[in-house]
């Protein structure tokens, strides 16, 4: 065997797994046998398919897609998405995502100063909220910043909240 020959199946292997992690990051399942496996509880056929997709170049520069099936996102667990949708549930948290979407990272005295808080402690209880739902993240300077994978899934969502409310008619 050569030594060619000999790293083959490790490098399948790990292209493999990098197939795998990539699907688990889009929200696919990727049965091992190959074959496609739906949730149980779900009916045969699907019921449709969605997806979002977005481009942004500040303060990233990101592009996201996305597409799942109805179906299999109704499915999931509950508690994760609830306590994300709670996060940007309040009108502060909004005002400090907005400001970070806008212009970047920020200290937490800029924070608290766009969110018109008194004390640095009402502005910790929204962070801890908005870090713990993994919108929200510190960065090694100290300041926040809104998580990059999150930026567009949470503009997203502000923005099916808009439509919801009528107010992008």
């Amino acid at each position: 065997m050569t030594e060619e020959t000999a790293d083959q199946p490790d490098l399948a292997g790990r292209v493999a797994e990098l197939e795998r992690r990539v699907a688990a990051l889009e929200g696919r399942r990727e049965p091992a046998d190959g074959q496609q496996q739906r949730p149980a509880g779900l009916p045969d056929e699907p019921l449709g398919q969605l997806g979002y997709q977005g481009q942004v170049r500040h303060p990233y520069e990101l592009e996201w897609r996305i597409s799942v099936e109805p179906g299999a996102v109704l499915a999931l667990p509950d508690l994760p998405r609830i306590d994300v949708l709670a996060a940007l549930g309040h009108q502060v948290r909004v005002t400090v995502v907005r400001l970070l979407a806008t212009e970047g990272p920020q200290p937490a005295a800029a924070l608290q100063a766009a969110a018109g808080l008194g004390s640095p402690g009402q502005l910790y209880h929204h962070l801890k909220s908005l870090t713990s739902a993994g919108v929200v993240e510190q960065d090694k300077r100290g300041s926040y910043r809104i998580r990059p994978a999150a930026l567009i899934p949470t503009l997203v969502l502000l923005t099916a909240s808009a439509d919801i409310a009528g107010q992008l008619r």
